[in-house]
């Protein structure tokens, strides 16, 4: 089994359009990092974590993923606020009752947290990607475009499957 990390927003669910539609519509001074941090702990993220905005049937992909039997799956994901991560993990629980729920401060490195080295991560951002190679670890963009960035691209996560298919076998 291959170890695999999946970020939540831009990959399992389309988070970030609204979310920074949101932070324009408040009103919010979005040069000022104090007034970001107010509007992200105050946001109401259950209006963007929610069934409407899952990408690419990505929920049902990741269901096929554990079927495979290949990954040791889970979900590695930045929060800006202890409320954001209290409602992805609750959606993602709805979901998934075995899958780890890694949350991870926007400030730190999802490096830092845990163990990149050999591990696959599947990310829409890429410098994350970027510094999870530089740790060495395995990346894979997401992209709904399928624009890579220089990276190994998907935009549907179960084509995992067939990317890892000789890799994983011959662990």
């Amino acid at each position: 089994m291959k170890r695999l990390y999946i970020d939540f927003d831009g990959v399992v669910m389309d988070t970030i359009p609204p979310l920074y539609d949101a932070l324009q519509k408040s009103g919010a001074d979005v040069t000022n990092e104090s007034e970001i941090r107010v509007f992200f702990a105050s946001y109401d993220f259950s209006k963007i974590i929610n069934d409407d905005n899952i990408l690419n049937d990505s929920i049902n992909c990741i269901k096929k993923l554990i079927d495979s039997k290949m990954f040791e799956i889970s979900f590695l994901t930045h929060v800006n606020s202890l409320t954001e991560g209290c409602v992805k993990v609750e959606y993602l629980r709805r979901h998934f009752k075995d899958i780890t729920i890694i949350m991870v401060p926007k400030e730190i490195s999802k490096t830092k947290v845990v163990h990149s080295e050999g591990a696959i991560l599947v990310d829409d951002y890429s410098g994350n990607l970027k510094e999870w190679e530089e740790n060495g670890g395995i990346s894979v963009r997401f992209s709904k475009e399928l624009e890579s960035h220089g990276y190994r691209v998907l935009n549907h996560l179960d084509e995992l499957i067939n990317m890892f298919k000789n890799e994983v076998n011959e662990c």
